[in-house]
This record gives C-alpha cells, structure tokens and sequence, in this order.
C-alpha cells in the first residue's frame, strides 16, 4: 500500500518498503492473531488485515496522538478486524488472545518483557522486529543468543526518487534492520527444499 494513502499526522510510520519485507517475514496465515506492538499510525496493521480474512490485528500503541492515528486509518479503510489498544506494553498486552504472530515496531524500551510475554503465551509465536538503532538491533540479538533461538536478520536499505528542478535524485531512506523468528513450519516447505 502506498505511504500517501495513510492518514500520517507527525508519528512515525513503517514505510511501504519496509511494511513489504516485514509483513513478508511474519508469513501470515489468513487466521492469525496478530500483536502489532508499537503501531505508530496504524500501517503494518491495515496492511496486514487484508490478508486476515478470518483473523485478528491488535495495534497496541502508548502514544494517544497514534492511537487516534490508527483509529482514524482503521476507519478510513473499513478494517473491522483490527482492534485498537491503548496503552503500554508489555502491561497493554495481559487481555489480549494468545498471538500467532507478533510485530514488534516499538518496544519503549521494554523488548525482552514483551517478547518473553509473546513466548509464554505461544512458544511458536512467529516474531518480526523492526529496529532503526544499533542499542535495539544489539538487545534483539542478545535476547535470541540468551534464549538459544536462532533468527534471520536483514538490513534493509532503499532509496526514493526525487525531482530537483529537471533532474531526478534518489534520496537514502534511513537503513531499518528486520529481524524474524519462531513460528510453524509452512506446510509446503519441503516440496521446495
């Protein structure tokens, strides 16, 4: 989905290259129950609700100007399977149903309590975090090495065009490094190994 299509205001947003590779990397399956944690404006959630025909997207989000940001983008795209969640996590998250997946886009500092949180409700709970600094891509590492898990990690870095008198300039994006574990094993996965 376009970036332009979301209502923005000034909260920060998953860009649409990012949402791409991380809504790739949570291989949902049309009945998932998903923690969005650290929603933001409420994208990777309206996204990832229209693959969840029969499923669930929980945006928790602390900051009140984003959770009506999400409100508003969840209104704006018709998405009755998307729950906003007002509040902090991991504390947000104690009522909500057991996730089969979890993305995690901002932990206020909190990432082990909420992915220890993840993994005593669903031990196979599939996991996508998003992190721009190397304090957070070092904290997920050393929760995974701590917890023996093993994860794929990519640095993402993409460029968008940009006109400058007649001319064309890309323009970096900040790099967002994407790291993913846990969940089942896809069901056709040994037909192509």
């Amino acid at each position: 989905m376009r970036d332009e299509w979301f209502i923005r205001g000034k909260v920060p947003m998953t860009k649409s290259e990012v949402r791409a590779v991380s809504i790739s990397r949570l291989e949902l399956a049309p009945d998932s129950v998903l923690w969005d944690v650290g929603a933001g404006t409420g994208s990777v959630s309206v996204e990832a609700s229209f693959l969840l025909p029969e499923g669930q997207v929980y945006a928790v989000e602390k900051n009140p100007q984003a959770v009506e940001l999400i409100r508003r983008n969840r209104e704006k795209f018709g998405r009755d399977n998307l729950t906003v969640v007002p509040g902090d996590a991991p504390g947000a998250l104690g009522q909500l149903p057991d996730p089969t997946h979890v993305f995690l886009g901002g932990s206020g500092g909190r990432m082990g309590e909420i992915l220890d949180l993840a993994m005593g409700r669903n031990p196979r709970v599939r996991v996508v975090i998003n992190t721009i600094s190397l304090e957070s891509l070092g904290e997920a590492v050393s929760w995974l090495e701590r917890r023996k898990i093993s994860g794929e990690i990519v640095s993402l870095q993409t460029a968008r065009g940009r006109r400058a008198g007649r001319y064309h300039l890309m323009e970096g994006q900040n790099p967002v490094y994407v790291i993913a574990f846990g969940g089942e094993e896809s069901p056709w996965a040994e037909e192509f190994s």
